[in-house]
């Protein structure tokens, strides 16, 4: 994942607008943290994260000029799309992106995190998998 992020950080870093005083430094160290955060955050909470490309340039567009970004807008959409495939096929294999196991999403009676391992490609372990709506779906057709 932080190849991703460098990699859509230096795609975009040399279309940065100076700010007042003719530096783009300060863009650029907000650029950098604001790519490193949602590749994170896409990998850590990829279900919960709605519009991660959407949430990425409107954190970003300020620091482009207006002329510019469209353009910006389709590389981010590239490499967000180019993430969320990477992170979906860690997913199928039922590992995080750093390597630990999948955690059911579900809760138990008592409200604790079920600790079992999710169906393989779901969210859920066998004895939740009627709360995953993919699973309704496809019963239901």
């Amino acid at each position: 994942m932080y190849e991703i992020s460098r990699s859509m950080y230096r795609d975009l870093c040399r279309e940065v607008a100076p700010d007042r005083r003719g530096s783009t430094v300060e863009g650029r160290q907000r650029l950098l943290r604001a790519c490193e955060a949602s590749v994170e955050r896409l990998a850590h909470d990829r279900h919960y994260f709605a519009f991660p490309t959407r949430t990425l340039f409107y954190d970003v567009r300020t620091l482009f000029p207006l002329s510019r970004q469209l353009h910006v807008r389709q590389v981010i959409e590239r490499h967000m799309t180019e993430a969320a495939q990477l992170v979906d096929s860690y997913a199928e294999r039922g590992v995080s992106c750093d390597g630990t196991p999948l955690c059911c999403h579900a809760t138990t009676r008592k409200g604790g995190a079920c600790q079992r391992n999710p169906l393989p490609g779901g969210l859920y372990c066998p004895s939740h998998k009627h709360l995953d709506e993919r699973f309704e779906g496809l019963a239901a057709a």
